[in-house]
């Protein structure tokens, strides 16, 4: 069986260390002759939109999937057409524009911040009578990892800010004075049914996820379930997809969901009984769907921009580090660690000592 995955990065790389076991072969397009996952498969090296290289894909995959949501939804479109896609293109054209994404949570009656469409310097102006201020600026296309977005705190935020975006259409969402951030990722397999993972807790700086708590037994677990599975359910969903959110006063708020394995559900590769990778690839593949029960307590950290030495990250008690063979780059995930423990005390020693070796190492 061989699985084609559009991109090559640390997320296809992570599926494929989950598919070999299963005895999967994969083959990749990207456009980067270094991509890090290139070493686990045949490598398309060339333009997502290439329409040689998508037959070729098309041809030799007998199911396709994605590792993260900027892919053109028309080439999905396209392979959708030729052979299995799954999640749908329309999932991916979705969660790609955030205008998009939020009237389609809206629908499904889940609850997001306000926010107000700007495709103009004038339209920002008077989005903020509407939204007040702190808000955020966002552009509707392309974000990830903090990119295409601006803190508002006052008016003389509005024109670099705009600036920042050269004028792309864009959305200004108030800001969430939030207790936490959480997320939510849920497996469903081609038959409809649906597993869930504990939620994470997760802390982000600079836009930029840097550590995931798993939370086994959270009070805001079964509100997070009814949401996840409207949105599956709704779009047909194949596959895993994360749906982060906001906690305020006992009440979820939805961010934006990925149409993708996660980063903040790498802790499963060592702390849940099926990790998020080897889930994807049985519901996209129609086999049965593995446990998503927690092994314990366990926590990730990401590395940006610089990595520690393997003999540090290693001297931690169950530690496990996962290196992306990426060169380090400022602002660029280059690895993770996870720590794992039979008790939370155990868990928070370990994990502070693996959050200091981020803080060294941190070149975002």
């Amino acid at each position: 069986m061989i699985v084609g995955i559009l991109g090559a990065g640390q997320l296809a790389r992570m599926i494929a260390l989950a598919g070999y076991p299963l005895g999967l072969d994969f083959i990749f397009l990207d456009p980067s002759a270094d991509a890090c996952a290139n070493k686990l498969g045949i490598h398309l090296l060339g333009d997502y939109n290439d329409p040689r290289l998508l037959a070729e894909l098309a041809e030799q995959a007998d199911v396709v999937t994605y590792e993260f949501e900027n892919v053109p939804a028309d080439v999905a479109a396209y392979l959708s057409a030729h052979t299995k896609v799954y999640p749908s293109p329309n999932a991916l054209a979705v969660a790609q524009d955030r205008l998009i994404e939020k009237n389609y949570f809206q629908r499904l009656d889940i609850p997001t911040p306000d926010y107000v469409p700007v495709d103009s310097f004038a339209e920002l102006e008077q989005a903020m009578t509407q939204i007040g201020w702190p808000a955020i600026l966002k552009s509707r296309t392309q974000g990830y990892d903090g990119k295409g977005q601006s803190v508002l705190k006052s008016p003389d935020d509005l024109v670099a800010a705009w600036a920042l975006l050269d004028s792309a259409p864009a959305i200004v969402e108030a800001f969430v004075p939030f207790d936490r951030e959480v997320s939510i990722i849920a497996v469903r397999n081609i038959s409809g049914s649906i597993v869930f993972y504990p939620l994470a807790e997760n802390l982000h700086r600079g836009g930029i996820l840097r550590v995931s708590e798993s939370r086994d037994n959270d009070g805001m677990q079964a509100q997070a379930e009814v949401f996840v599975t409207r949105l599956m359910e709704s779009l047909d969903y194949v596959g895993v997809l994360a749906l982060e959110l906001f906690e305020i006063e006992g009440q979820l708020i939805a961010n934006e969901f990925a149409p993708r394995v996660h980063n903040s559900g790498h802790w499963t590769i060592e702390g849940a009984e099926t990790s998020q990778f080897e889930n994807h690839l049985r519901a996209i593949l129609g086999l049965p769907l593995g446990a998503t029960t927690a092994v314990g307590k366990t926590a990730m950290v990401n590395f940006i921009g610089g990595l520690p030495t393997c003999k540090d990250v290693l001297a931690i008690e169950h530690a496990h580090l996962h290196l992306y063979d990426k060169a380090p780059r400022k602002g660029r995930k280059v690895a993770h660690a996870t720590v794992c423990a039979d008790h939370v005390d155990s868990l928070v020693t370990r994990l502070d000592l693996l959050i200091k070796l981020a803080q060294q190492v941190d070149n975002s």
